[in-house]
């Protein structure tokens, strides 16, 4: 699994380094992908971006599954999150009109769902027009963001779906985003690529073109090899993190036991170990 389950509930998609518009769409798409159903996203920020939807999304089928709402100003977004149910209910109708519409999902989908309710609910940058609008004071923009909160977690419950959002800032004014999520994913960028951690999730292999995989976390590693540790019977121990040297690599210990400065070339190393090789 290279990306998480969203689960039934509000998510909070924690971004770290960039707006991450490539990573949370994956995760609609992903989602949609599994699961039948429309997903009606509640904009912000440009995050619905059709360039990167087109590129990402394997096939245009699923992209008219998307339903787009944009909210320029925090009582457009609000009004927007407000009419999200008058746009199921016109989803619904329209999508039970054509009787091929009720056919059979594809399979690996969840049987559960259903191609006519609503499968995912995304508001990214949830907080952004609520902080950006200067006709706001700061009272009304709190109470604001309140409500959109409190409807959000209403139609999580309501559907029975999962509610996707992110949010432009961390600070106090979007600490309550984080207090009403029942779910919390935090992703950072990698030079290997977007590394996602959650509850019952973490990335610890990428794919490569040769359909290998690369993997950047030390701690996968210090997994494995505790896991082999135990299972030939041999108790893993804790190393005592050695002291860096000038150029930030580590130490070594020879065969001896003599413990030397390690450098970027292991095999410069045991050349210098040797006293100078054979």
């Amino acid at each position: 699994m290279l990306l998480p389950q969203l689960d039934d509930g509000t998510t909070l998609l924690d971004i770290k380094g960039s707006r991450g518009v490539p990573i949370l769409q994956s995760l609609v798409l992903d989602h949609l992908l599994l699961h039948d159903g429309p997903a009606f996203w509640v904009d912000a920020k440009g995050h619905a971006t059709t360039t990167t939807l087109a590129q990402i999304a394997p096939s245009q089928r699923l992209l008219d599954r998307i339903h787009v709402a944009r909210g320029f100003t925090a009582y457009q977004h609000y009004g927007a999150v407000c009419d999200l149910p008058s746009a199921v209910n016109k989803s619904i109708q329209t999508s039970t009109v054509d009787s091929g519409a009720a056919g059979r999902g594809a399979p690996g989908r969840d049987e559960d769902t259903s191609p006519h309710t609503p499968a995912l609910i995304v508001a990214p940058a949830v907080d952004a027009q609520y902080c950006a609008d200067d006709t706001l004071g700061e009272t009304h923009a709190t109470t604001l963001q309140a409500r959109t909160l409190a409807r959000l977690t209403t139609y999580a419950e309501g559907y029975d779906i999962p509610v996707l959002v992110t949010r432009n800032e961390r600070n106090e004014f979007t600490e309550p985003i984080a207090t009403v999520a029942d779910h919390h994913l935090e992703c950072e960028q990698t030079r290997m690529g977007p590394r996602v951690v959650g509850e019952n999730f973490e990335t610890l292999v990428y794919p490569v073109d040769d359909g290998a995989y690369y993997q950047t976390t030390f701690a996968y590693w210090r997994q494995l090899l505790a896991a082999r540790a135990t299972q030939v019977g041999v108790e893993p121990r804790t190393l005592a993190p050695s002291t860096p040297t000038p150029e930030g690599v580590g130490t070594g210990v020879t065969a001896d036991g003599e413990t030397v400065a390690a450098t970027a070339d292991p095999l410069l190393d045991a050349w210098t170990a040797t006293g100078g090789g054979r």
